[in-house]
């Protein structure tokens, strides 16, 4: 278990720094443009909500080149406070313009406070980068994996299947209907990224890992990693999946490789 690293130094320090900066940089990027976007009216609710799901939250991919890893808990800590302080009522503008733009149908016809989706985004991502970072920050290619599925794999899933989606499944306590075809797109594109986060973190030890994972294991951890978070997906009511995706299908993983590594 690791709270500070060893061997940090102020050389270390300043890198995070200036990995930090780098981080809040890109955030910036990735929330103003598809704000002003939607207030001139070139791209739709739905479309600046995608785009903030899909690009904001990738500034997790500098976790693993910190030194000290809690400072991605930070980074997605201070989003987790943006999202939860969002509200048609805000005072301060851009958190009021914030909600306008990437708030779902869903969140405004129950009046909710929050953004509610962006918040479970946030959220996930602080929760499971403390984890990571606390418990197995050499193995932090598994909070990754399950990150960028909810970033990536879950946002392709709805674009997909609201275009494309043929064969409806539905349980009514997820208050969405998903498709065979969207939850496919989720398993192809979740494995594809799992297996992106283990050979670059776990197979070639880009970052800090030590623990370096074989060929066949990236193989193997990104099979499962895809096979569980589809699962999730499809069963997880539709304003929470962002929570159950990220927090679940990394942990029920890790521990699937940990009690398995006892045998």
């Amino acid at each position: 278990m690791e709270l500070f690293p060893s061997n940090y130094n102020l050389s270390t320090l300043l890198i995070d720094l200036i990995v930090v900066l780098i981080a809040f940089v890109y955030i910036g990027i990735t929330i103003i443009v598809p704000l002003e976007l939607y207030k001139k009216e070139k791209v739709s609710k739905f479309q600046a909500r995608k785009v903030v799901h899909l690009f904001a939250g990738l500034a997790v991919l500098a976790t693993p080149f910190f030194t000290w890893k809690l400072f991605g808990t930070i980074i997605a800590g201070l989003l987790t406070i943006v999202t939860l302080l969002s509200s048609k009522k805000s005072k301060v503008k851009k958190l009021k313009e914030l909600y306008d733009t990437i708030g779902e149908e869903a969140e405004e016809e129950l009046e909710r406070p929050y953004l509610q989706g962006p918040f479970h985004y946030c959220l996930a991502i602080t929760l499971i980068i403390t984890i990571a970072a606390i418990f197995f920050p050499e193995q932090i290619y598994f909070a990754i994996a399950g990150i960028l599925i909810m970033i990536v794999s879950d946002t392709l899933a709805s674009l997909f299947g609201k275009k494309y989606g043929k064969h409806f499944i539905n349980f009514s306590w997820t208050k969405t209907t998903r498709s065979v075809e969207g939850s496919l797109i989720l398993l192809i594109s979740a494995f594809i990224l799992s297996f992106g986060a283990f050979f670059i973190f776990g197979f070639l030890n880009i970052g800090t890992t030590q623990l370096t994972l074989s060929i066949g294991e990236v193989i193997l951890y990104s099979l499962l990693t895809s096979l569980v978070a589809t699962f999730i997906e499809l069963i997880s009511p539709s304003t929470w999946d962002d929570l159950t995706i990220t927090i679940g299908t990394t942990l029920i993983i890790f521990l699937i490789v940990y009690f398995s590594s006892m045998f």
